[in-house]
């Protein structure tokens, strides 16, 4: 963190942030109070697209999701990582919607959705994309693109592989799906805690829970930290802080390791469909290498590599630079 200091905030989150990241070499990913109100919406102009921001009952749960854009338009499902929500895209979401229908979910246990206790629902990745694709299928939604980033990408991929028929191309923002693109922080941080969940290894996972953390992961390799709005991490880590979330977290820490053995999986998914593949990477990004992006190429020779000079969050920094590459990129690819 670089001696950084966590912005004043209430005791109790200035207590739950004390952990600080000093040692910390290459890195994150990471039915409530809502909380969404705290991070005040993108401005719209008269002229841009409405955003809707919605829920559906999907297996017993209340799913929010944003929707925006033509009902008839080619549909993009935007997938969001760990430690956000679909906020991590409000300010993409209008400029897709001029050309697209763009739906962004929360997870179960993330953002807005219900986050049932841990004891009572199981926290793996699997169940995840079943309550998406089930929220997707409800929705109607059979044919479409996915933008993947971070946890995005394990749900992303098991949408795709489930039903690789309905998936017209696939955007990866840091959204890693092979051993190159994963940073020295997976050997020291999470791979101990896969091989033997103990006290110890969970005490130094934990540490991925704390706003130092948090901050740090929309920070470390941006060009500009004054570009980046702090509401980013103060949004992110009041969710994190609910109640019972501690669990939830640990849970899908532990359960990424099956994401892992599944690469191949998805390597195939890609040889065998050649799907249009975009890889725009923030190439500072402490998590996922940039080697992760090039390495698409191996099994989808038409992969369009742009690697941004930005960190993991890329977004943030080079929303516009992003969002004009999709548009690009789908119109040539997409019908």
């Amino acid at each position: 963190m670089n001696g950084s200091k966590p912005l004043a905030l209430s005791a109790k989150l200035i207590l739950a942030s004390a952990f600080t990241l000093t040692s910390f070499p290459s890195f994150s990913f990471a039915q409530g109070t809502n909380v969404s109100a705290m991070a005040a919406p993108a401005a719209q102009s008269a002229g841009s697209p409405r955003v809707f921001y919605r829920s559906a009952k999907v297996d017993g749960l209340n799913i929010f999701y944003r929707e925006a854009g033509p009902a008839n338009a080619p549909t993009i499902v935007l997938l969001h990582g760990f430690p956000t929500s679909s906020h991590m895209f409000r300010n993409l979401i209008p400029q897709l919607a001029v050309s697209y229908r763009v739906i962004a979910p929360d997870y179960p246990g993330f953002g807005e959705s219900d986050a049932p206790d841990a004891s009572a629902f199981d926290y793996t990745f699997d169940h995840l994309a079943n309550v998406i694709d089930h929220f997707l299928d409800q929705k109607h939604v059979t044919r479409y693109s996915i933008y993947i980033q971070d946890y995005g990408s394990p749900v992303g991929f098991r949408l795709a592989t489930a039903h690789p028929e309905r998936i017209q191309a696939i955007i990866t923002q840091n959204g890693n799906a092979y051993d190159e693109g994963l940073a020295p922080f997976w050997g020291e941080y999470l791979r101990p805690y896969w091989a033997e969940r103990n006290p110890a290894t969970e005490a130094k996972v934990r540490a991925l829970l704390t706003l130092d953390t948090t901050k740090f992961q929309y920070t470390q390799g941006v060009r500009n930290a004054e570009d980046v709005s702090p509401d980013n991490w103060i949004h992110d880590q009041a969710l994190l802080d609910r109640a019972g979330n501690d669990k939830v977290q640990l849970a899908l820490f532990y359960d990424y390791r099956n994401n892992v053995t599944l690469y191949p999986k998805w390597h195939a998914y890609l040889r065998t469909t050649q799907v249009p593949v975009l890889a725009v990477w923030g190439k500072n990004d402490p998590v996922f290498l940039p080697a992760g992006a090039e390495a698409f190429v191996k099994d989808d020779a038409r992969t369009e590599v742009h690697l941004l000079d930005t960190g993991h969050f890329a977004l943030e920094e080079d929303g516009d630079v992003i969002g004009s590459l999709i548009v690009d990129f789908l119109g040539r690819n997409v019908r």
